[in-house]
């Protein structure tokens, strides 16, 4: 099941860099609204705290501009051999409450505790990696259920590349 190790640790280690880089993305277009976040570097912060002081869960969703669906995060492992789960995305234990997620294009603001009770009307799958856990909200859903839909480029705001 999955890749060998080294490859997979290349490829976690890519997927890395590119959620830092939209994480970067997100502050620079809430900046542009006013809208300032002070992201916790240290594992020890992040793991107590959460992402940021503000509270904001951001994540990139590489597969929405081809899928057209939002797939939210409800559990999480370090490995796809590894066999123990732990809660992540909506339910992590931190001082989340706001859960951000989109790609370039579009970004959507919930409500985690929002996303947690849809959660219990959607069936919950693997992604393809078999390292995550969650639910999938169309784009529509997403559109009509978010608390604020951002369009990066209405802000002038472009990924650097």
């Amino acid at each position: 099941m999955g890749q060998p190790s080294s490859d997979y640790d290349e490829y976690y280690a890519r997927k890395l860099e590119q959620g830092a880089e939209y994480e970067d993305f997100v502050t620079e277009l809430l900046c542009a609204h006013g809208i300032a976040i002070v992201p916790y570097k240290s594992k020890l912060y992040q793991d107590d705290k959460g992402e940021n002081r503000a509270g904001f869960e951001i994540k990139f969703d590489r597969l929405l501009a081809e899928t057209r669906n939002v797939f939210i995060e409800v559990q999480e492992k370090s490995h796809p051999e590894n066999e123990h789960w732990i809660d992540s995305g909506i339910f992590r234990n931190d001082n989340g409450w706001l859960y951000i997620i989109g790609n370039h294009d579009i970004v959507f603001v919930f409500s985690k505790k929002q996303l947690q009770e849809a959660s219990r009307s959607h069936k919950i799958i693997e992604n393809s990696t078999h390292t995550g856990r969650g639910f999938v909200l169309s784009r529509a859903a997403a559109t009509s259920m978010s608390l604020k839909v951002f369009r990066p480029k209405d802000a002038g705001i472009y990924p650097i590349s």
